[in-house]
């Protein structure tokens, strides 16, 4: 028992650690003034040392927090690894969506610096809707923002279901949602492609949205199919991924362990 409630307190503590790493990254940035000025072309881009240690970072986090367990999550969890890593390919390496870009917008590609490259700032810009720097402001706050929420509904979730195998828990977050870490992977994946859109990513992040709804639709039937009315009446006042922002008691009959 001592062991459990340790154990119990050293999730919270790491999550809160999640939480606390992905929150100074956002106001680090929130507190930065826009862009008054950009590095070249060939300085930004063919740093994989990067490319392996942000991939990496991400990866622990995602694939840490999410815990996949079964084919089909390792398979989702898969497919959402190789996302991350062609972002970072293309974000710090080789940007193979500027080269097909390039000749569409009359740019040569050694314009695309570093604030060329985060392409909705870019496009705002060029639509004068507002100029680059404020731009690229615009977009990392917007999406840091949808990363630490993402990243702190994968931390509280993993947190409250980590190691319950025969318990459903109702409460906390998964009382506004029955599925916050699936939400949490859904909001990286559109922030992501607010940062740093490249044309394969934007083609993957529909599928893996699809993909996790699926998903989480399965893991529904299954707990629906085990316990019935029980499953039923918790899934009716609580949503799958969109919260209500209006607390409401949840059933404490017995279950299983969803994401």
């Amino acid at each position: 028992m001592r062991m459990r409630a340790l154990w119990r307190r050293l999730r919270w503590l790491i999550a809160l650690a999640v939480i606390g790493f992905w929150a100074w990254i956002f106001a680090e940035h929130a507190m930065m003034p826009p862009m008054t000025h950009n590095l070249p072309f060939e300085s930004w881009y063919g740093n994989w040392d990067d490319v392996v240690l942000v991939s990496a970072v991400f990866l622990a986090f995602v694939l840490g927090l999410a815990w996949p367990r079964g084919k089909a999550q390792w398979r989702n969890a898969g497919i959402y690894s190789a996302f991350l890593i062609s972002l970072f390919f293309e974000m710090f390496g080789l940007p193979l969506t500027i080269f097909l870009l390039s000749p569409l917008v009359d740019v040569p590609i050694p314009a695309f610096g570093l604030g060329e490259s985060h392409l909705w700032a870019y496009a705002l810009d060029r639509a004068g809707v507002m100029p680059l720097g404020r731009g690229v402001y615009f977009v990392m706050i917007v999406s840091l923002a949808l990363i630490a929420a993402g990243m702190g509904l994968l931390a509280f979730g993993w947190a409250q279901v980590f190691g319950a195998r025969y318990e459903l828990v109702t409460k906390g977050i998964y009382g506004f949602v029955r599925h916050p870490q699936y939400l949490g992977l859904i909001l990286i994946l559109v922030a992501c492609n607010i940062q740093w859109p490249t044309l394969l990513t934007l083609l993957m992040a529909p599928v893996l949205i699809v993909a996790y709804a699926r998903q989480a639709r399965r893991e529904d039937a299954e707990l629906e199919a085990r316990f019935g009315a029980a499953f039923a009446h918790y899934a009716a006042r609580v949503p799958a991924f969109i919260p209500r922002f209006r607390r409401r008691s949840a059933p404490t009959a017995p279950a299983v362990l969803r994401a």
